[in-house]
C-alpha cells in the first residue's frame, strides 16, 4: 500500500480506536434517540425502523452493521463496490458472555477488530496492482501504532501534565487528569480535521449518520431524502465521552501509588473495566432518555461531533445508502 494511504489508514485507525473505546452499544432504532453517533448529527428514533444499525466511516466509504450482516461499500472511480459478510456477535454465543461489564469489554474488542478489518479492506480498494495490498505486517503495525497512540495521548500524557501541577495522587489529581484527557481529545480531532484526507473520512461519517437518521425516521433511502437529515447521532462514540471520563476518574482514584511504573500500568489495565462499566451506564440510560441530567451529560459529546463530521456530497451519500440497504 502506498505511503499516503498508509498514513490515512493509521490516522483513521486511531480515530476508530477512540470511537470504539467510547461507545460500545450497537445503535438501536427502537431504543434511544438521545445519543448522537460519533461522526455526525443527532439520530431520531423511528417506529418503522426495526433493525439495529451501527456503522463507521472507512477510507472512501462506509461500513454498516445490522444484527446479522456487516457491509462495507467504497467508491472506486465511478463505481461503488461492496463487501458483505455474515455477523454473529460473540455475546450471542454463550450466556456467560452477556454478563454485565464483560459484555461491554467483549463488544469493544469485537468491534475494534471488525472496524480495523473493514478499514484495511477499504484502503486496499484504493490501490492498484502495482502498489500492492496492505500486508499482514503493515496491518499489525498499524493496529499496534494506533493503540499505542491512544494509550500515549490519553493515559500517559495527561498523567504527566497533571504531575506538573500536583504530586499527590488523589481525586483532585484525577479530575485534572480527566480534564487534560478531554482537552487532548478535542485538540487531536480538531487538528486531523484540518487534513484533506481526514476531511473526506469525516464526510463519509456524516453520510453514514444521515443515512441511518433517514432510515430510523422511516423515510425512503434516496439521496434527496438522506440529504435532509443531520450528520450528528446521539449514540455516537464521542457523545459518550463524558460517561467514560467520569468512570475513569472514579476508577483511577482507586490507584493510590504515586510511582509512575505502578500507576500508569494499572491505569492501562483498568481501561477494559472502564469500557465495561460505561457500556452498562449507556444501557441503563436508555430507560431514562427524558432525564435532564442525561441530556446535560451527553450535550458536550454532541458538540464534539461537530469536529468529527462534515456535510457529505451526493456521491458519498450514495455509498452510505448502498451499505445500509445491503445490511438490512
Amino acid at each position: 500500500m502506498g505511503k499516503t494511504l498508509g498514513a490515512i489508514a493509521l490516522k483513521a485507525a486511531v480515530v476508530q480506536s477512540l470511537i470504539s473505546s467510547s461507545a460500545l452499544p450497537l445503535r438501536s432504532s427502537g431504543r434511544l434517540a438521545c445519543f448522537n453517533h460519533f461522526f455526525g448529527k443527532q439520530f431520531t428514533t423511528a417506529r418503522k425502523a426495526k433493525q439495529e444499525i451501527g456503522g463507521q466511516a472507512v477510507i472512501e466509504g462506509v461500513m454498516m452493521k445490522s444484527k446479522k450482516r456487516v457491509v462495507t461499500s467504497v467508491r472506486k472511480g465511478k463505481q461503488i463496490i461492496s463487501k458483505t459478510r455474515n455477523f454473529n456477535p460473540i455475546t450471542e454465543r454463550k450466556r456467560i458472555y452477556r454478563l454485565p461489564i464483560l459484555r461491554g469489554i467483549i463488544n469493544l474488542s469485537e468491534m475494534l477488530v471488525i472496524g480495523m478489518q473493514e478499514l484495511t479492506w477499504s484502503a486496499d480498494q484504493q490501490t492498484d496492482e502495482k502498489q500492492g495490498k496492505l500486508s499482514l505486517l503493515q496491518l499489525i503495525l498499524t493496529f499496534v501504532f494506533a493503540i499505542a497512540a491512544v494509550i500515549g495521548m490519553f493515559i500517559v500524557v495527561p498523567y504527566y501534565l497533571t504531575k506538573v501541577f500536583m504530586t499527590e495522587v488523589n481525586i483532585v489529581f484525577n479530575i485534572i487528569d480527566g480534564g487534560f484527557r478531554v482537552l487532548i481529545f478535542i485538540l487531536y480531532l480538531a487538528i486531523i480535521g484540518l487534513m484533506k484526507d481526514m476531511k473526506r473520512v469525516f464526510q463519509y461519517h456524516g453520510a453514514e449518520h444521515k443515512a441511518v437518521n433517514c432510515y430510523e425516521a422511516g423515510k425512503r433511502l434516496i439521496v434527496s431524502n438522506v440529504k435532509k437529515y443531520s450528520v450528528i447521532h446521539s449514540r455516537c462514540g464521542t457523545s459518550l465521552i463524558v460517561f467514560v471520563i467520569i468512570v475513569s476518574i472514579l476508577l483511577f482514584s482507586l490507584i493510590k501509588d504515586p510511582r509512575w511504573f505502578v500507576n500508569i500500568p494499572l491505569r492501562i489495565i483498568l481501561v477494559p473495566v472502564i469500557i465495561g462499566i460505561s457500556f452498562e451506564v449507556v444501557k441503563l440510560s436508555t430507560k431514562f432518555k427524558k432525564s435532564i441530567i442525561l441530556r446535560i451529560l451527553i450535550t458536550p459529546g454532541l458538540w464534539t461531533q461537530k469536529l468529527t463530521t462534515r456535510e457529505p456530497d451526493a456521491k458519498q451519500i450514495e455509498v452510505a445508502i448502498k451499505s445500509l440497504k445491503k445490511a438490512l
